[in-house]
C-alpha cells in the first residue's frame, strides 16, 4: 500500500503518527469530512462479515450535551459490576486510540493499525469516510473480544450517523438536546430532535434526559411509532440530591436507589449519572447492586477536569486550573451552577472555540460570572475560531489572549487570594491543553 498523494485533503491536526498515516490514505478515498449516510458503511460491514451483529448487549447513546459523560458513567457502573465493557466514543482528545476501549483497556496502536489496514484491504478502494472506517474498526475490534456490555456513542445526529447501522441495541439513550451542528441537523430544536430520535428502534427501550417541550414531543411521537418503551425524565424516572447534598436519590417504576455522589462535577453530571442508571434499568441487563456505586469512580477528561501538570505548575501557588470541552449554548448554560459555586475566589476564563460554533450563545451565560474572560486560539488547534471573532461575539467584553501562554502570563495576581482559571469552549482546544499539561489517557 502506498501513501496518499501529497495533495490529498487534510484531516487536520486530530490524526497523527502511524495511525494518522493510514487514515490519511483512507481519507483520499472519500474526502468529505461529514457525509451523513449509511449505505457505504453497510456495504463495507457486509464484506467484513457484519461484525456489528456479533457484539455484546449495546447501549446506543445520542444527544447534544452529555453523551460522553453518560457513556463514562455507563462504563463505570459496568466495570464496578465486574463486567468487561467495550466503549466507542468520539472525538478523541490527544490520540485516536482513546476512541476504543476494549474490555476495559484502550486499544493498542498496533492492534488499531492492523484493524484499519484490514479494513483498507477489504474495502478495496471504494468510497468511504474516515468516521465510517473508524466505526467499522470499533465494531470489528469489539466483535473479536468477549465482553458483557458495549457502549456506542453517536458521532453526529443519529438517523444517518454511521453508528446507526446497529439494529437491536439493549437500550437507546437521548441526552439533553440543544442547538448545535445546525448546518447538518436543521435550524430548529424539533428538526435536530428528529435526527437524534433516528436511533430509536422497534421495541427497544429509549431513555431520555429532561428535554424542552418541542424535543419531548418529537421523541414521544417517534417512540410511539416504533412501539419503543419511552422513559422520560421526571415522568418515568427521577434523580436528585439528598438533604445533605451528597448522595443521589434515584427512582423509577422498578423502585428506588440511593447512589453515591458522582465523581463528575456539576449539577448536569447528576443528570448524566441518573440517565446512565435509567438506561441500564430500562435495558433489563442484570446489574448487581454493587455496580451502581460505579458512578463515584467515573472518569471523563475535559469535563470540568482539574489539571495538575505542566500548565498548572505555571500558575501562582494555591491557584487552580480547570478544563472543560463544552462548546455550545447548552454547555454554557450547564456551566453556570458550577461558576456560581466558584464565587469564593476570583475566576479567570480562557475561551477558545471551533469555527461554525455559536460563540455568542456559549459566552452569554458565563460572562457575568468571571473576573476576566480571554479569547485564545492555539496554532495546533484544529479549525480554531479566530480570536477577533470570539471578542466580537462577546460585544467587546472578552480580551484577546491571544493564546494560552500569553493569557496565563497576563492574568492579574493582585486580588489578595488564590484564583481559579477555567479553559473552555472546544474539545479540540481541550486536546491541545491536555497535551501541553502532560496528560495521557489510561
Amino acid at each position: 500500500m502506498t501513501d496518499a498523494p501529497s495533495n490529498a485533503p487534510s484531516l487536520g491536526a486530530e490524526f497523527t503518527g502511524r495511525t494518522g498515516r493510514v487514515l490519511e490514505r483512507l481519507n483520499w478515498l472519500y474526502p468529505a469530512l461529514i457525509d451523513l449516510s449509511l449505505g457505504r458503511l453497510e456495504a463495507l460491514l457486509a464484506k467484513l462479515g457484519h461484525p456489528e451483529r456479533h457484539l455484546p448487549p449495546v447501549i446506543h447513546v445520542a444527544g447534544t450535551n452529555g453523551k460522553g459523560s453518560t457513556c463514562a458513567n455507563l462504563r463505570a457502573i459496568g466495570e464496578a459490576a465486574g463486567w468487561r465493557v467495550h466503549v466507542m466514543t468520539s472525538p478523541h482528545l490527544v490520540d485516536v486510540t482513546e476512541r476504543f476501549r476494549i474490555a476495559g483497556r484502550l486499544v493498542s496502536e498496533d492492534e488499531l493499525i492492523a484493524t484499519l489496514e484490514e479494513i483498507e484491504r477489504v474495502n478495496d478502494g471504494q468510497p468511504i469516510t474516515v468516521f465510517e472506517v473508524l466505526t467499522a474498526a470499533g465494531f470489528l475490534l469489539f466483535s473479536r473480544h468477549p465482553a458483557e456490555l458495549a457502549i456506542i456513542e453517536v458521532g453526529l445526529g443519529g438517523r444517518f450517523d454511521a453508528t446507526n447501522v446497529l439494529t437491536k441495541p439493549a437500550a437507546c439513550v437521548i441526552t439533553a438536546i440543544s442547538m448545535d451542528h445546525e448546518a447538518f441537523l436543521g435550524s430548529t430544536l424539533s428538526a435536530i430532535a428528529g435526527e437524534k430520535a433516528g436511533i430509536i428502534k422497534d421495541g427497544v427501550p429509549v431513555v431520555s434526559a429532561r428535554q424542552p417541550a418541542a424535543v419531548q414531543d418529537v421523541l414521544t411521537t417517534e417512540a410511539e411509532a416504533r412501539q419503543a418503551p419511552l422513559w422520560l425524565r421526571d415522568r418515568d424516572w427521577t434523580v436528585h440530591r439528598d438533604e445533605a447534598g451528597k448522595a443521589l436519590l434515584y427512582r423509577d417504576n422498578h423502585g428506588g436507589l440511593t447512589l453515591p455522589e458522582p465523581a463528575l462535577i456539576g449539577a448536569h453530571q447528576d443528570d448524566n449519572a441518573g440517565l446512565a442508571v435509567a438506561a441500564l434499568r430500562a435495558s433489563g441487563l442484570p446489574v448487581p447492586e454493587n455496580g451502581w456505586a460505579g458512578i463515584a469512580q467515573a472518569r471523563w477528561p475535559a469535563r470540568l477536569q482539574q489539571l495538575h501538570g505542566v500548565l498548572a505548575a505555571q500558575l501562582p501557588e494555591g491557584w487552580e486550573l480547570w478544563l472543560d470541552g463544552g462548546h455550545n449554548p447548552g454547555a454554557g448554560e450547564a456551566l453556570v451552577p458550577v461558576l456560581e459555586q466558584w464565587s469564593d475566589r476570583p475566576l479567570h476564563i480562557l475561551v477558545g472555540m471551533k469555527q461554525t460554533k455559536d460563540a455568542g450563545g456559549f459566552l452569554a451565560p458565563i460572562l457575568d460570572h468571571a473576573t476576566s474572560v480571554w479569547a485564545v486560539a492555539e496554532p495546533e488547534q484544529h479549525l480554531a475560531l479566530p480570536v477577533d471573532a470570539i471578542v466580537a461575539a462577546s460585544n467587546g467584553k472578552v480580551r484577546s489572549g491571544p493564546d494560552i501562554a500569553s493569557a496565563l502570563a497576563a492574568l492579574p495576581q493582585g486580588e489578595g487570594k488564590p484564583a481559579r482559571v477555567l479553559i473552555c469552549g472546544s474539545l479540540y482546544l481541550a486536546g491541545v491543553v491536555l497535551k501541553k499539561d502532560g496528560w495521557t489517557a489510561l
